[in-house]
Formats: structure tokens, sequence, C-alpha cells
């Protein structure tokens, strides 16, 4: 099978750690990963601002530089849904009947991180150990938009040590939504307040999530708090092997 990978943008530029947590596990597993070097935005913040026509461009080169590959990878539910779920629709509104094609051919082979491993490689140990209290936030794309259900929570509890506590309210709204932390940025900070403190109340030295977007949100809030806890991509978690012997 050839995999790629798509890191997206906001990962390639703040969390590239991230990318090379998805490529240590899926290494681990035996398989060998591409990094296409056209890859950019899949669009997500232009669709979501009302910005359509110029997300076609970023479509159609997405179409094009993962055409080849059987599977493509991500470590975001929210650029994997959007990918998903808007594509297809700028694709029709575009009136390309090829656009169309390409990106009705390409969906089903696109898949966010957890569910590729659960779902597609039929995997939930990983081989990973980490001997730390961790808890688990669902972001809202992955909850709600893909469905990701507990496909992380079960990768999760596969890891060696691991001591996974519970978050209260956990299907709760970080308050990021993107460009929403900055327009409604009263309403956006008061529903961190409330997420934060569930994840304080939860007692966990580790956040993790399946999007760095939402880690970096209620992280910058933990750390305005001068929390120890610490935030991290459930990918991390899954390539670290904390105290397995050399």
């Amino acid at each position: 099978m050839r995999i790629a990978l798509f890191i997206t943008c906001f990962n390639d530029t703040m969390f590239p750690g991230t990318g090379r947590a998805v490529v240590t596990v899926l290494e681990r597993l035996g398989h060998s990963v591409e990094f296409p070097q056209d890859q950019t935005c899949c669009g997500q913040m232009h669709f979501n601002t009302g910005y359509r026509p110029e997300a076609v461009p970023l479509v159609t080169r997405f179409a094009r530089t993962f055409a080849e590959y059987d599977a493509v990878v991500t470590p975001s539910a929210s650029c994997a849904g959007m990918v998903r779920d808007s594509h297809p629709v700028l694709a029709r509104d575009h009136g390309s009947a090829p656009l169309q094609r390409q990106v009705t051919e390409l969906v089903p082979r696109v898949h966010e991180f957890t569910e590729f491993l659960t779902d597609i490689l039929d995997v939930t140990d990983v081989g990973a150990r980490f001997p730390h209290r961790v808890t688990y936030h669902p972001t809202c794309h992955s909850l709600r938009g893909l469905r990701l259900e507990d496909r992380p929570l079960r990768l999760l509890r596969a890891v060696k040590d691991i001591e996974l506590v519970d978050l209260p309210a956990a299907d709760s709204c970080c308050g990021f939504g993107g460009t929403f932390a900055l327009k409604n940025a009263e309403t956006s900070g008061a529903m961190l307040a409330d997420k934060t403190r569930a994840v304080l109340d939860s007692g966990a030295e580790v956040l993790c999530a399946a999007d760095n977007s939402c880690l970096m949100h209620i992280g910058g809030g933990l750390s305005r708090q001068c929390s120890t806890v610490r935030t991290m991509h459930l990918a991390e978690i899954l390539a670290t092997v904390e105290g397995a012997a050399p």
C-alpha cells in the first residue's frame, strides 16, 4: 500500500513533531510513508470564512498531489473533515466535471490518523509505552464531524503503563473554532476557561487530542494559569517508547 502523509499547513508550521510521530508509528508497523512536496493547505480557513472561490485552487492542488496514493493519512481530524465533507461541495459548486471526478475518487482514501490505524490497518497496540497520567479531549471535528467515537481511546488504552483518566464534560467545545476564537474572543475565552478547569480537575499530567489547533488553544489557557499540564498530540504519545529497553 502506497501511503502519503498530509501534514497540514498548521502542523507543518507550528507542530512538525506531530508529522514525524505519525511516520514513526507507521514505520514501526512496517509501512513506508511518502511526503509529497507539492502539498499545501486544504482550504479550510478559506471555506469557513466565506472565500469559497479562493479555496478551489487548493482543492485542485490537493486532488492532483495525492491522486496516485492508496491512502492519505493526516494527524488532523479538522483537515480530514474538510477534505471529506467540503472538497466535494467546492468541486460541485465550481462546476468542473474533471475536478468532481478526481475529488470523488480521492475522498474515500483520505484518513485521519487514528481511524487509519484502527479501521484500515486493524491495529490498536502500536508498541508505545508512556508511563504518565493522560486525559483525552475529543475535538469537535473528531467527535461530531468524523465521528471517531472510541477509536483514539482504544489506541490509548493499548499503550503500556499509561494511566488514562476521564476528562469531565469531555464532549464540550474548547472554544477555538479557528477564526471563531478571534472574532468571538469573549465567548471563546469563557469556553476555554471551562475546558481548562475540566483538565485540571482530571488530575492529568498530559492532555492529548487528535487536533493540534485545539491543543494549542487549551495549552495556551493552561500556560497562562501556570499549570504544569502538558499538551501532546495523540500521535506523539503513540510514537513514544519511554523507558523501553534499548
